[in-house]
C-alpha cells in the first residue's frame, strides 16, 4: 500500500521553501497548493502578452529534475508578488497551470504555446529555476548520504579490524582543527563505541574516512545554504539587461568542491567495499555475491565518466547541465555505498545467515566453518554497529519469502533489501535514515564523557604526588617566615587589564552577571598587588598555591587551568636582599622536589632597556620588542628577527645588533665582569649600569649561598610580562621538553597601579604542573610504586554482617589517631588483595572463632620483615600496634 501523499502549501505567511520540501514535490511524495492570501496577491489586469514555446527548461533533465524546475518557477511566481501591484505582477494562470502539470504525477508534459506577461516571461528567462531545483535535488540526496555514510564506514571499520585510534587524535585541542573532520570522528566513535578490532590494523582506507567525509560535509554544508538562500530569493535583474546576476557563478563555485567531495567519497567507499568483500570467511557465500562486487566495480568506473563529464560542463560554464551531471554522479556514489554496506553486512553476519536458511542440505558444517563464524559473530562489538546490524537483518527476516525458496533467491532478495535500504527514493529508506539518526543523537547526550581542553583529572596516585609536593612547597615558604593569603579566583576585568602585555589576549573573560565585569584570574601575583594596595599594607611577605587560567593553545607540559604556586616580598628591604631571597627559595625548591638537573635563567630589565636603547629601538617599542626576545627560547632569531622587522618595524641593521647582544649568556659572576669591562657600551648607558651594579650585589650573595652554579646570567631572557622592573628570572629542567617550571621579577610600579602609594616588591611562582609531570615521569623511569594512602592498618573481619564488631575495633584505631580502614567480607583473599592493592602494612584479622573468644590477630605484610601475633586482647591490640608502627 503506498503512503499516503503529503500536501506543501507555497505563500503562506512566513512560509519557506525547502530543499527537502523541492524533493519531495519532484519525486511524487507530496502535492503542492498555493496559499490562498498568494492567489490574491496576483494580477487580474489585462496586459499584452509574448508567446513562448516551453518553460525554458534545458533538455535533457530527468522527469524528477524537470518536476524541480518548476516547483522552482511557480515558488518565484509567488515571491514575484511580494512587491506593490504592477503592470509586472504575474497573473494566477501560469502558476494554476504549474501547479496542475505537478499534481498530475504525469512522467512527461508539453506545455504547448503559452501566452505569458512581459513580467512572467521576466520570472522564468531569469530565475535560474532548473540549476536551483537541481540543487535542491542534490542539496536533499547528500545531506542524507552524509548522514548514512557513517554509518556505512563503521560497519567496514568492524570488518576490517582496523586501528581507529587517529580518530581521537584529529581534535589537538588548540581550536585550529577541522571542525567537520572531527564531526565526523566523533560520529564513528559513537558508532563504534564498545569496539576492539582484534587485528588492530593500519589501514588506509579506513584512516582516510573523517577526512573524506568531513570534506564532504562541509561542501553540503555550503550548497544548502545557498540552495535555501536561492530558493526564498525573488527573482534578481528587472526588466532590462541581460539577467546575468552571477546566479550561475555563485551556484557553479558552490558545487564545484561538492563534485570533488562526492568524487572521492565514492571512491573510498568502493575501496572499503573491496576489502569488506575479500573479508567475507564463507567461501560459498563469497562466490554467491561476487556478481554484486563487479557491479560494485561497474559503479566505480561510471562514477570515473560521471565525474569527467560534470567537471567538462563546469568548464564550459553551463552550469545546469553541470549540476544534472552532479546528481548522476551523486546517484551512482548512492549505489556504491549501498554495495559496500552489502559487503560488510555479509562480512559480519552473512555466514550466520548463510547457513540458518540453507536448511538439512549444509547442515553438516566442518570444524573450519564453525570457527570461521564464531569468529564472525564476536566481530562486532560496536553498540552502534550492533544496532545498525541488528536493525538490516530484522528488515531481512521480516520479508523473507516463502520457505522454499533456494539459497541463490534469498541471496538476491536479501541483497535487494538491503539496497532498498540504500536508495534514497527505496521502500523503507527513511525508516532507516531515522534509526541511523536514532543512534547517534541518542549517543550525543550519552557521549563518554569528556574534559574541556587544556584541564585534567588527577587519579589517586597522581594526587599522592601533589600532596607531597604540596607540602614540601609550604614548609620551603614558611622557613622563610612567609603567611598564607587567598585572594577570589576571578577579579574585576579592569584589574587585570593592561598588566600583561601580549598575553592580555589570554584573559578568560566571565559574562556579565549583574552589572560587573569580570575575569577568571591570569596568575597570583596581580591580585596580590591589588590586595596589597586595598589593605595599605607596605610590608608583606606571603605565599599562595591556587589555580589560575588561561585562554591558551594546550600542549605538553601547557594547560588552560592550573596551579600556580607563589611567594611574594613587598616593601623596603636592604638592596637586593629581597631579590636574593626569592631566587634562593626558587633554587631550594627545584632542590628538595628532586627533579633532576636544572638552571635558574637570570636578567634585569634595566639591563635589558638599556641593550635596547644602546641598540637604537625607540622607547615605546621597548616592551613589544622584549615580547619578540621572550620568544628566543622556542624560535630561532631568524625567526624573532623576522617578527621584529616585518610586524613590529624595526630595521635590520637594528635587529642584528639586537642579535650580537642577547647571545651573551654564562656563569653570573663571569659574564658580569665581561659587561663591566673598560669600554662596555653598557658603563656608558644610566639604566644599563645601574642594573649591572645591581646584579653585582645579588650575584655576591647568591656565590655565598651556594646556589650561584644553578644561575645562568642569560641576556636573551626577556619575560613578557608588562610589569617587571628590576631582576628576572626563569628556571627550566635540563633534559625534560616542558617549557619554564618557575619564573618571577621585580615589580616595583604594580602595586602602585591600585592605590596612591608605590611598595616596591619581587616575587617568584612555581609552574607546579609541569613540575608534576616531571615527577610522574621520573617515577615511571624508576619504577616507583606510589601508595595513594596513608593507611597504617587495615581491620579484616572475616565474616558477613559484622559491621558492629569492624566499628568498634576501628574506632579504636582512629582514636589513637592512626590511620585505618576496614572491611567486612568472609572472602578472606578479598582482605588481603586490599591490603596489597593499598600499600597496607599491618592488618587486624578477626575470624569466627576469634569474634566468640574476643581476641584479634595482628599481621605484618611488608616484605621481608613479615610477622604475625595471635591471641591479641581487643582491649590491648591497639597498645600492642602503637608499639610495632613506633
Amino acid at each position: 500500500m503506498a503512503a499516503e501523499r503529503s500536501t506543501i502549501t507555497l505563500g503562506g505567511k512566513g512560509s519557506s521553501f525547502t530543499c527537502s520540501s523541492v524533493y519531495k514535490i519532484a519525486s511524487g511524495l507530496a502535492s503542492v497548493r498555493i496559499d490562498s492570501s498568494a492567489i490574491e496577491r496576483f494580477s487580474t489586469r489585462n496586459t499584452p502578452s509574448v508567446k513562448r514555446l516551453s518553460f525554458g527548461i534545458p533538455e535533457g533533465l530527468t522527469d524528477r529534475e524537470t518536476r524541480a524546475s518548476l516547483a522552482v518557477i511557480l515558488n518565484k511566481l509567488i515571491l514575484s508578488t511580494s512587491a506593490p501591484p504592477s503592470s509586472s505582477t504575474p497573473r494566477s494562470f501560469l502558476p494554476l497551470k504549474i501547479l496542475d502539470i505537478l499534481n498530475s504525477n504525469a512522467e512527461s508534459f508539453d506545455s504547448g504555446e503559452i501566452d505569458l506577461t512581459e513580467g512572467e516571461n521576466t520570472v522564468l528567462e531569469k530565475s535560474f529555476a532548473s540549476l536551483i531545483g537541481l540543487c535542491s535535488i542534490i542539496d536533499h540526496k547528500s545531506t542524507s548520504l552524509s548522514q548514512i555514510v557513517d554509518s556505512v564506514a563503521a560497519l567496514s571499520c568492524e570488518v576490517t579490524k582496523a586501528d581507529i585510534a587517529s580518530f581521537s587524535s584529529l581534535d589537538s585541542g588548540d581550536g585550529n582543527g577541522d571542525k567537520d573532520v572531527i564531526g565526523v570522528a566523533g560520529d564513528l566513535k559513537v558508532l563504534l563505541n564498545g569496539y576492539k578490532g582484534t587485528g588492530k590494523l593500519e589501514i588506509e582506507e579506513i584512516s582516510k574516512i573523517p577526512w573524506i567525509h568531513g570534506k564532504f560535509r562541509y561542501a553540503v554544508k555550503s550548497l544548502h545554504s545557498d540552495a535555501r538562500r536561492e530558493l526564498n530569493s525573488g527573482v534578481k535583474g528587472g526588466k532590462t539587461g541581460s539577467g546575468n546576476t552571477g546566479i550561475g557563478e555563485a551556484l557553479g563555485t558552490t558545487l564545484a568542491p561538492l563534485l570533488t567531495a562526492i568524487k572521492n567519497l565514492g571512491v573510498c567507499s568502493f575501496l572499503r567495499s573491496k576489502l569488506c568483500f575479500e573479508s567475507i570467511g564463507n567461501e560459498n557465500l563469497k562466490n554467491a555475491l561476487s556478481q554484486v562486487f563487479e557491479n560494485c566495480c561497474v559503479e566505480n568506473e561510471n562514477l570515473k565518466s560521471s565525474y569527467k563529464l560534470a567537471y567538462t560542463a563546469h568548464v564550459e560554464e553551463d552550469y545546469s547541465r553541470f549540476a544534472h551531471e552532479l546528481n548522476a554522479s551523486l546517484g551512482i556514489v548512492w549505489r556504491i555505498v549501498g554495495l559496500e554496506a552489502v559487503a560488510a553486512f555479509f562480512a559480519l553476519a552473512g555466514g550466520e545467515l548463510f547457513v540458518q536458511k540453507r536448511g538439512d542440505a549444509e547442515k553438516e558444517e566442518s570444524k573450519t566453518d564453525k570457527k570461521k563464524k564464531k569468529n564472525e559473530k564476536k566481530t562486532v562489538v560496536g553498540k552502534g554497529t550492533s544496532l545498525v546490524i541488528q536493525f538490516i537483518k530484522d528488515r531481512l527476516v521480516s520479508n523473507e519469502g516463502a520457505s522454499d525458496v533456494d539459497l541463490m533467491n534469498y541471496l538476491k532478495q536479501w541483497v535487494e533489501q538491503i539496497l532498498n535500504l540504500f536508495n534514497p527514493e527505496g521502500h523503507g529508506f527513511d525508516s532507516f535514515l531515522e534509526k541511523v539518526k536514532e543512534i547517534v543523537e541518542s549517543n550525543e547526550n550519552r557521549r563518554l564523557p569528556k574534559l574541556p581542553k587544556g584541564t585534567r583529572d588527577f587519579a589517586k596516585e597522581q594526587m599522592a604526588v601533589r600532596e607531597k609536593a604540596f607540602s614540601i612547597i609550604q614548609n620551603v615558604f614558611k622557613r622563610h617566615g612567609a603567611t598564607a593569603l587567598d585572594t577570589p579566583v576571578f577579579e574585576l576585568r579592569e584589574t587585570l587589564m593592561g598588566k600583561y602585555g601580549e598575553d592580555s589576549k589570554l584573559v578568560y573573560d566571565i559574562a556579565d552577571q549583574g552589572g560587573e565585569l569580570c575575569s577568571l584570574r591570569y596568575d597570583l601575583t596581580v591580585p596580590f598587588a591589588r590586595y596589597v594596595a586595598m589593605n595599605g599594607i607596605t610590608s608583606f611577605k606571603r605565599y599562595q598555591i591556587a589555580k589560575v587560567y588561561r585562554r591558551d593553545n594546550p600542549s605538553k607540559g601547557r594547560y588552560r587551568e592550573f596551579y600556580q604556586c607563589d611567594f611574594d616580598i613587598a616593601g623596603l628591604f636592604e638592596p637586593m636582599g629581597p631579590d636574593f631571597e626569592i631566587v634562593k627559595i626558587l633554587t631550594e625548591l627545584l632542590d628538595e622536589l628532586e627533579i633532576g638537573d636544572y638552571e635558574v635563567k637570570l636578567n634585569h630589565r634595566k639591563l635589558l632597556d638599556g641593550m635596547l636603547e644602546i641598540c637604537g629601538v625607540p622607547p615605546e617599542k621597548f616592551r613589544t620588542i622584549c615580547s619578540s626576545i621572550d620568544k628566543l627560547d622556542k624560535q630561532s632569531f631568524e625567526q624573532v628577527k623576522k617578527e621584529m622587522v616585518e610586524e613590529k618595524g624595526l630595521s635590520s641593521e637594528i635587529a642584528d645588533r639586537i642579535g650580537n647582544f642577547v647571545k651573551e649568556k654564562g656563569a653570573p659572576l663571569e659574564l658580569l665582569s665581561k659587561l663591566r669591562q673598560e669600554g662596555s657600551e653598557f658603563l656608558g648607558n644610566q639604566s644599563s649600569r645601574e642594573a649591572l651594579d645591581e646584579l653585582s650585589i645579588m650575584f655576591e650573595a647568591l656565590e655565598r649561598s651556594k646556589c650561584s652554579r644553578r644561575i645562568v646570567f642569560d641576556l636573551s631572557l626577556a619575560r613578557g610580562l608588562d610589569y617587571y622592573t628590576g631582576v628576572i628570572f626563569e628556571a627550566v629542567c635540563i633534559g625534560a621538553e616542558v617549557g619554564s617550571i618557575g619564573a618571577g621579577g621585580r615589580y616595583d610600579n604594580l602595586i602602585g597601579m591600585f592605590g596612591t602609594k608605590q611598595v616596591p616588591a619581587v616575587g617568584m611562582s612555581l609552574g607546579i604542573e609541569r613540575v608534576f609531570n616531571i615527577m610522574e615521569e621520573l617515577n615511571e623511569k624508576k619504577n616507583q610504586v606510589i601508595r595513594p594512602t596513608e593507611t597504617q592498618v587495615l581491620v579484616s573481619i572475616m565474616k558477613d554482617n559484622k559491621l558492629a564488631e569492624a566499628a568498634e575495633l576501628v574506632s579504636q584505631l582512629w582514636e589513637a589517631k592512626i590511620n585505618a580502614e576496614y572491611l567486612v567480607s568472609k572472602r578472606k583473599s578479598k582482605h588481603f588483595d586490599r591490603a596489597k592493592e593499598s600499600g597496607i602494612p599491618w592488618m587486624v584479622m578477626v575470624d569466627e572463632a576469634e569474634l566468640s573468644k574476643g581476641v584479634v590477630t595482628l599481621k605484618k605484610l611488608v616484605k621481608g620483615s613479615e610477622k604475625e601475633i595471635k591471641d591479641v586482647s581487643k582491649d590491648s591490640f591497639v597498645g600492642e600496634l602503637l608499639k610495632e608502627l613506633s
